[in-house]
């Protein structure tokens, strides 16, 4: 199975944590921003088929392992059969709920086959927590949870920013005119300004030392990473529409 790092053990709970993020983004983008692809992958003609994400932040629609029992824990079996059965949004909110489950049994796999202990455990699960569901970023839940914590003078200002996209440049540009301890408190600031705000393919939180791009459609702020958008780029789009916007269709 391509990209599935079946060599690949994680022994402290900050490698499985680091394993386990990786998974969740390409598990989210296959979901969010590569979602025309998976939904054309899971056809219902063909076998049982379920959604695996690598470490490496890749995702792939591949048939269960042979061996019995796997190596690792399997995800859902059989996503493709659904996915004409209902509605498109439904479907898709139903792939996440069941990726959610298979990233915890992996994680706690892990956990369980190299002998972490209670407190191990509770850390794990801790920083698993502080991070959306995919379940969450999918149907939308987690920017709704995010606004509902902002505060009104918060969200008046990342309306505001909306009017930038090149974010990163402008930061790099006015942090290299200034001092360096006037720099880590704009770092800061811009941190403790924008920080509720979660990238709409992987759901994280947004750094100042990444760079953003906002959908002029269902203004949704990205990673330029997930979108392969990088700074240089963004200065020649007038109006930039992120992958789901630009793919979107009726369904039946």
């Amino acid at each position: 199975m391509e990209g599935g790092g079946a060599q690949y053990n994680p022994r402290t709970v900050e490698e499985v944590f680091r394993d386990f993020k990786g998974r969740r983004a390409g598990m989210i983008k296959a979901l969010t921003t590569d979602v025309e692809e998976f939904y054309q992958q899971c056809d219902p003609e063909k076998e049982n088929l379920c959604l695996y994400g690598f470490p490496s932040e890749q995702w792939e629609v591949n048939l269960p392992a042979e061996e019995v029992p796997p190596e690792l824990p399997e995800p859902a079996l059989g996503i493709n059969f659904a996915r004409d059965g209902m509605q498109e949004k439904d479907w898709l909110s139903l792939v996440a709920v069941h990726s959610d489950a298979w990233l915890l049994s992996v994680a706690f796999y892990f956990g369980a086959r190299f002998g972490f202990d209670k407190a191990d455990r509770k850390r794990l699960f801790n920083m698993i927590n502080d991070l959306p569901t995919i379940f969450e970023v999918v149907t939308g839940a987690a920017k709704k949870q995010a606004k509902e914590k902002s505060s009104v003078s918060n969200h008046s200002s990342n309306k505001s920013k909306s009017n930038s996209k090149v974010r990163e440049s402008q930061t790099k540009f006015s942090k290299a005119s200034q001092p360096k301890d006037e720099v880590v408190g704009l770092d800061e600031e811009d941190e403790e300004e924008h920080g509720d705000t979660l990238c709409g393919a992987c759901g994280e939180n947004y750094a100042s030392d990444e760079f953003w791009i906002c959908c002029d459609v269902c203004e949704k702020w990205f990673h330029g990473k997930c979108v392969m958008i990088t700074p240089a780029r963004a200065e020649h789009i007038k109006q930039y529409k992120c992958p789901s916007c630009s793919n979107k269709r009726a369904r039946p």
